[in-house]
């Protein structure tokens, strides 16, 4: 069933103080206000570096017949229908992570020149899912993969529960259809996993090196590499998952499928060989 955002005056303002919205507080003003930001002020909160600007999605926009992707790459357009929680989400996820969603463009345009606009690729599948629904978990502590190849979620999430409070692994959120989705409180939420690991490893470098792999086409070339993670168990996710029965009974915790398997993580040694590789795209 397709998902239908409340409308702003009925949101529990109550969301922006939970996770995962309440990451995202650097943004309050824009959405936890009453009023609808502007265009121009989703323009005027791009970081230093960012050349592509917001446009309004009108008649007049869309009378050029170009693909979304491709105003982005030619003109540095990004249609933004006003007025739109999903389309508000996407722009803050342009803010926040303008290297991650330039990657996904990169790749987006590369797949278009050889399908054209009318067909898609397994590869434009897969970067469409990470970007509705995207999180990049940055691991440091690699024997907790082998719970989430299981889908052993009682002992990724109850067992192991303190590996995401000290660090061991964290989420950032990249999909704005999650952000979203959490406008309605008590969402099973589960995302589309990229996941980084490595020694000390934090989740700039984790990003920078999703964005690097995104761009080179090592990851993302089918939907099935991504690995679906419960963002409903993460605690202080949902009220719920304070309790040991939650992992055994919510409906996000799904058994793995018969002879699915996952590809490996990218590994990062260290935080000077992430800047070596990565770079520093703003």
């Amino acid at each position: 069933m397709r998902y239908i955002a409340p409308v702003r005056d009925a949101v529990d303002p109550q969301v922006f103080g939970r996770m995962p919205l309440a990451a995202w507080h650097e943004y309050s003003g824009l959405i936890g206000g009453r009023d609808w930001p502007s265009i121009e002020a989703l323009n005027g909160c791009r970081p230093a570096g960012m050349h592509e600007r917001f446009a309004a999605q009108n008649r007049e926009l869309l009378a050029d017949d170009q693909h979304y992707e491709q105003r982005i790459a030619e003109r540095g357009e990004i249609a933004t229908r006003e007025n739109n929680w999903h389309d508000l989400f996407n722009a803050l996820v342009w803010l926040r992570h303008p290297a991650l969603k330039r990657a996904l463009n990169a790749r987006q345009m590369a797949e278009i020149v050889h399908m054209g606009t009318k067909q898609r690729s397994r590869a434009q599948y897969a970067l469409t899912h990470f970007d509705e629904a995207g999180v990049v978990i940055a691991l440091r502590d690699q024997a907790l993969l082998a719970l989430w190849d299981a889908h052993d979620w009682h002992g990724l999430f109850w067992r192991e529960r303190a590996a995401w409070l000290d660090g061991r692994i964290q989420v950032e959120l990249f999909g704005h259809a999650l952000l979203e989705h959490a406008l309605t409180p008590r969402q099973l939420l589960v995302g589309k996993a990229l996941v980084v690991v490595g020694p000390d490893l934090s989740t700039v470098a984790a990003l920078e090196a999703c964005a690097q792999a995104i761009r080179a086409g090592k990851v993302l070339c089918d939907p099935l590499e991504l690995r679906p993670l419960p963002l409903a168990g993460v605690p202080g996710w949902h009220p719920d998952n304070t309790q040991e029965t939650f992992c055994h009974e919510a409906a996000c915790f799904q058994p793995a499928r018969a002879g699915r398997r996952y590809p490996a993580a990218l590994e990062l040694r260290d935080e000077a060989a992430c800047a070596a590789t990565c770079g520093r795209d703003g």
